[in-house]
């Protein structure tokens, strides 16, 4: 069951549900538009705001373990890997519901005043909604587990 984030309280209690995404990580991220090429080589270009962005995030406490993000019609999505020799805990993570757009950042810190840096990640989009899942261990979910 999908539950939607619409107003701040919809994001604050999902930060209570999951505990602030304490001792979480990303397990996996998949984003998809609604672009595509047929078998004839036409392709299929809507008009709208298609891009969507599922996270799949893990956590060391039960109920929930995991849950499933679902950005949908994202207008950004920034990406900032952890440096090498250091960790990909997230000690605390931030939502917020400003105007007409959800936006999630896996760092305490980051807030909408900082949409023009480069140096946190970050999404925002314009509907968002989360579910409970049972996928914790090294599983991927959204792709292969190979390149075959």
């Amino acid at each position: 069951m999908w539950n939607e984030i619409r107003t701040q309280s919809d994001a604050d209690r999902l930060m209570d549900i999951f505990g602030g995404f304490h001792d979480a990580c990303i397990r996996e991220a998949h984003l998809w538009t609604g672009h595509w090429v047929a078998p004839d080589l036409s392709m299929s270009c809507p008009g709208d705001l298609d891009t969507n962005l599922r996270v799949l995030v893990q956590r060391q406490f039960a109920n929930p373990s995991a849950i499933e993000l679902l950005f949908e019609q994202v207008t950004r999505f920034n990406v900032v890997p952890t440096p090498e020799n250091y960790d990909s805990i997230i000690y605390a993570a931030t939502i917020l519901v400003r105007d007409d757009s959800v936006f999630w950042s896996p760092d305490e810190q980051w807030s909408p005043t900082m949409l023009n840096r480069d140096d946190h990640t970050w999404v925002s989009a314009r509907q968002a909604r989360w579910r409970e899942v049972a996928w914790l261990g090294p599983d991927l979910r959204y792709g292969p587990a190979d390149d075959e």
